[in-house]
């Protein structure tokens, strides 16, 4: 499984929006000024966020985005699956996944299932609110440099 750059971005995004949270709305561009990344690339990344309800948005002069829940309310899973669909390594242990003949004799199966349960336990045990403090941490010792 190789996380794509729409993923990577989605995750920056909304981190992004979690350290910045006043309660006012943000700005695609000042994300995009803060993280280096293109206003229009993140613009198509926020529509498909406020789609599926993880940010909400206004429009006009004070209009930007901004997080619908909690930081500890969003898992790295729940970000990365909206983005990047499955993160299985392979189709046949997609939970979707029941009509491959060879399944229940593939020895291999096992090693994909595997990888596939410590990849989802890891993205779902991680909250966007672990994230912000481990970021605060990392800005806190740039700054004791």
């Amino acid at each position: 499984m190789k996380i794509s750059t729409k993923g990577r971005y989605a995750l920056r995004l909304m981190l992004d929006l979690a350290l910045n949270n006043t309660g006012q709305y943000i700005t695609i561009k000042s994300i995009a000024a803060r993280q280096e990344i293109s206003d229009k690339y993140l613009e198509q990344i926020i529509t498909q966020l406020s789609r599926a309800g993880f940010v909400k948005s206004t429009r006009g002069a004070q209009g930007g985005y901004r997080l619908t829940k909690e930081p500890k309310e969003y898992t790295v899973g729940s970000i990365l699956r909206l983005i990047e669909g499955s993160l299985a390594p392979v189709a046949c242990v997609e939970e979707e996944m029941t009509d491959c003949s060879r399944y229940g004799n593939c020895a291999t199966a096992f090693v994909y299932e595997r990888i596939n349960n410590a990849v989802n336990s890891v993205v779902d045990s991680i909250t966007l609110e672990d994230l912000v403090e481990r970021q605060r941490k990392i800005s806190e010792n740039d700054y004791m440099i």
